[in-house]
């Protein structure tokens, strides 16, 4: 197994736990991700990318401590997009580092939107800097790629229901060690 791998299974297994503040654990919100990316037929990278949005999460509470998300935007989608894009490409860490600014964007071009969103989304929007202004929409939408994070902001917001059957992390071991291309230094 690859040095990837094992150190996602170890975050999984010390930060996983964590409550989420929806009723779910990280951990959960996370394999649920990646379960409507697989049911929605997205490719092996969105599917990691889904798996590991929030892996800046765990990173930062093991540099941390326990974090306070909703409160503070430690900005877990870059920290997450920096350790990625060595370890699995461009194509699963660019939807990751943008997994925020879309759900920004979708509030600032969707009206139903925002009132969809759990509690904790609302509360962490705030954080983020809230809804993007029309030209700040205008400029995000206009860079590759965001498409690909508005359908993992979709799955990442579906991904938050308690009681959920999903498979668990060893079911995508597999996959994450053929597509790590460890280029870690």
């Amino acid at each position: 197994m690859s040095d990837t791998v094992s150190e996602i299974e170890r975050l999984f297994g010390e930060y996983g736990r964590s409550n989420y503040d929806e009723g779910v654990t990280l951990e959960q919100h996370c394999l649920q991700t990646a379960a409507l990316a697989v049911s929605d037929g997205a490719s092996t990278e969105l599917i990691i990318a889904a798996l590991l949005h929030d892996v800046g999460h765990f990173l930062q509470a093991q540099a941390r401590g326990n974090e306070n998300y909703l409160a503070i935007d430690w900005a877990h989608d870059t920290v997450a997009a920096d350790w990625l894009r060595p370890r699995f490409g461009d194509e699963v860490a660019d939807p990751v580092g943008h997994h925020v600014s879309a759900k920004r964007w979708l509030c600032a071009r969707e009206s139903a939107y925002f009132d969809a969103l759990s509690a904790a989304s609302v509360a962490s929007l705030a954080a983020q800097g809230g809804p993007f202004t029309d030209a700040e929409a205008a400029a995000w939408k206009a860079q590759p790629g965001t498409d690909d994070a508005v359908r993992l902001r979709r799955w990442d917001d579906d991904g938050k229901v308690d009681g959920v059957t999903v498979d668990p992390l060893s079911a995508y071991l597999d996959l994450l060690v053929r597509s790590s291309i460890d280029r870690t230094p």
